[in-house]
């Protein structure tokens, strides 16, 4: 222990005399060490942050979407949910509840006018059950109501992105805005979301009644939808996932050998796709950022050897007054280690706080997450880079004669 102790002080005795050199010598390992943090951090910040919408369907939530195949596309099927579908599901299938039916009119392209000025808008029909409970919900005015759905009004609810682009007042409520060849009157203005990946804008979007979104459809095709709901029991979710299974194969004259044109997702299933890609994202990135650490072991060898030679004399007094190979080595590894720690301490506290920086600019982050993971992976990779590159610097210092350190000019 003794040793240890004061191989140790030596090492650091060694850094503190050269702290301007041993500031760059680590730079390198917090540069990686940062860089990893940060990356990780935003990225576990866009996975909860987009999770957080779909666990707002709920444990027992069910959403519905049109699927199809490469074979089925090659052989010319088409695969679409319709309003008939969800009728059919509402009058079949039990213990569901908030059938929400979500038609997309638009996807940022739908264009929109208040006055002389237009934007381009997502543009969504649905029905007053979507913001029960989801993540969008009115912050100003209303949402729609059954009546409105009932007798198809032209009434629209805004996110804040849709006000700024028209030139709407605060509090556009009343006012009236340019779709479809119509005018709807604006009820109600969504809550902020902010950017979604620093691309996509979530309050540029724009919710009208479900029936009335049908009617702008046209009668020639149905309109395509999507469809959320909620299992009442949970104990039953395999169940009802069966039978609405049974009930659209039926709806949509699938033959026994035929696969379904339709994909049944619970909320859960997608919170593990979701979590599972940007979990082989991270390490993904995080691997490559890291081989800037890699460099920075490079950077404390080469610090080492110059060292090494610089010290010759030095090296040589120890071993003269009784220090052995073994003591020697030891101050040299113990350098090389704590410089790469050292490193890492400091990038870890950069990167953490640069996280926090970024999360504060993207609204649509809802924190940076730093798991524990990559902390522990960061300074046992940088401890073991160190150890790695310091071995030939100390090796190098434990072989030299004490003769001929001594004589060394």
């Amino acid at each position: 222990m003794t040793r240890l102790l004061e191989a140790l002080r030596a090492a650091w005795g060694a850094i503190r005399a050269h702290l301007l050199r041993a500031a760059l010598t680590v730079l390198g390992m917090v540069i990686g060490v940062a860089a990893v943090i940060v990356v990780v951090a935003v990225l576990q910040g866009f996975a909860h942050t987009i999770t957080a919408q779909f666990k707002s369907l709920g444990s027992n939530g069910l959403i519905i979407m049109p699927y199809q195949s490469r074979e089925a596309a090659l052989a010319g099927r088409q695969a679409r949910l319709t309003p008939d579908d969800l009728i059919a599901i509402r009058q079949q299938v039990r213990d569901i509840r908030d059938v929400v039916p979500v038609l997309p009119m638009a996807r940022f392209s739908g264009e929109v006018r208040y006055g002389n000025r237009s934007t381009a808008s997502s543009i969504t029909a649905t029905t007053p059950a979507f913001a029960q409970g989801g993540v969008q919900y009115p912050a100003q005015g209303r949402f729609i109501v059954p009546g409105d759905d009932a007798t198809r009004r032209p009434v629209a609810v805004i996110g804040a992105a849709v006000i700024k682009n028209l030139g709407l007042p605060a509090h556009p409520e009343g006012h009236y805005i340019q779709m479809f060849g119509g005018w709807f009157k604006v009820v109600g203005v969504l809550n902020k979301l902010g950017t979604l990946l620093g691309v996509i804008d979530q309050d540029n979007q724009i919710y009208i009644p479900f029936q009335t979104g049908v009617s702008l459809s046209g009668r020639s095709t149905p309109p395509e939808i999507i469809i959320q709901l909620q299992v009442a029991r949970a104990q039953n979710l395999a169940q009802v996932e069966a039978r609405i299974t049974q009930v659209l194969r039926r709806q949509h004259h699938l033959l026994p050998a035929q696969e379904n044109d339709f994909k049944i997702q619970s909320s859960g299933e997608l919170i593990k796709a979701l979590t599972k890609v940007f979990d082989i994202i991270t390490l993904v990135v995080a691997g490559i950022v890291g081989i800037a650490l890699l460099v920075g072991g490079v950077g404390i060898m080469n610090v080492l050897l110059v060292s090494v030679t610089e010290r010759t004399r030095e090296i040589g007094i120890q071993k003269s007054l009784g220090a052995t190979r073994g003591d020697i080595l030891l101050q040299f590894i113990l350098e090389a280690l704590l410089l790469s720690v050292l490193g890492a301490l400091i990038g870890l506290l950069l990167g953490w706080g640069l996280a926090l920086l970024v999360a504060h600019l993207v609204p649509a982050l809802s924190g940076a997450v730093v798991p524990g993971w990559v902390v522990v992976l960061a300074l046992g990779f940088t401890a073991t880079v160190g150890l790695v590159f310091g071995i030939a610097p100390a090796a190098k210092a434990a072989a030299l004669d004490p003769i001929d350190a001594l004589r060394y000019e």
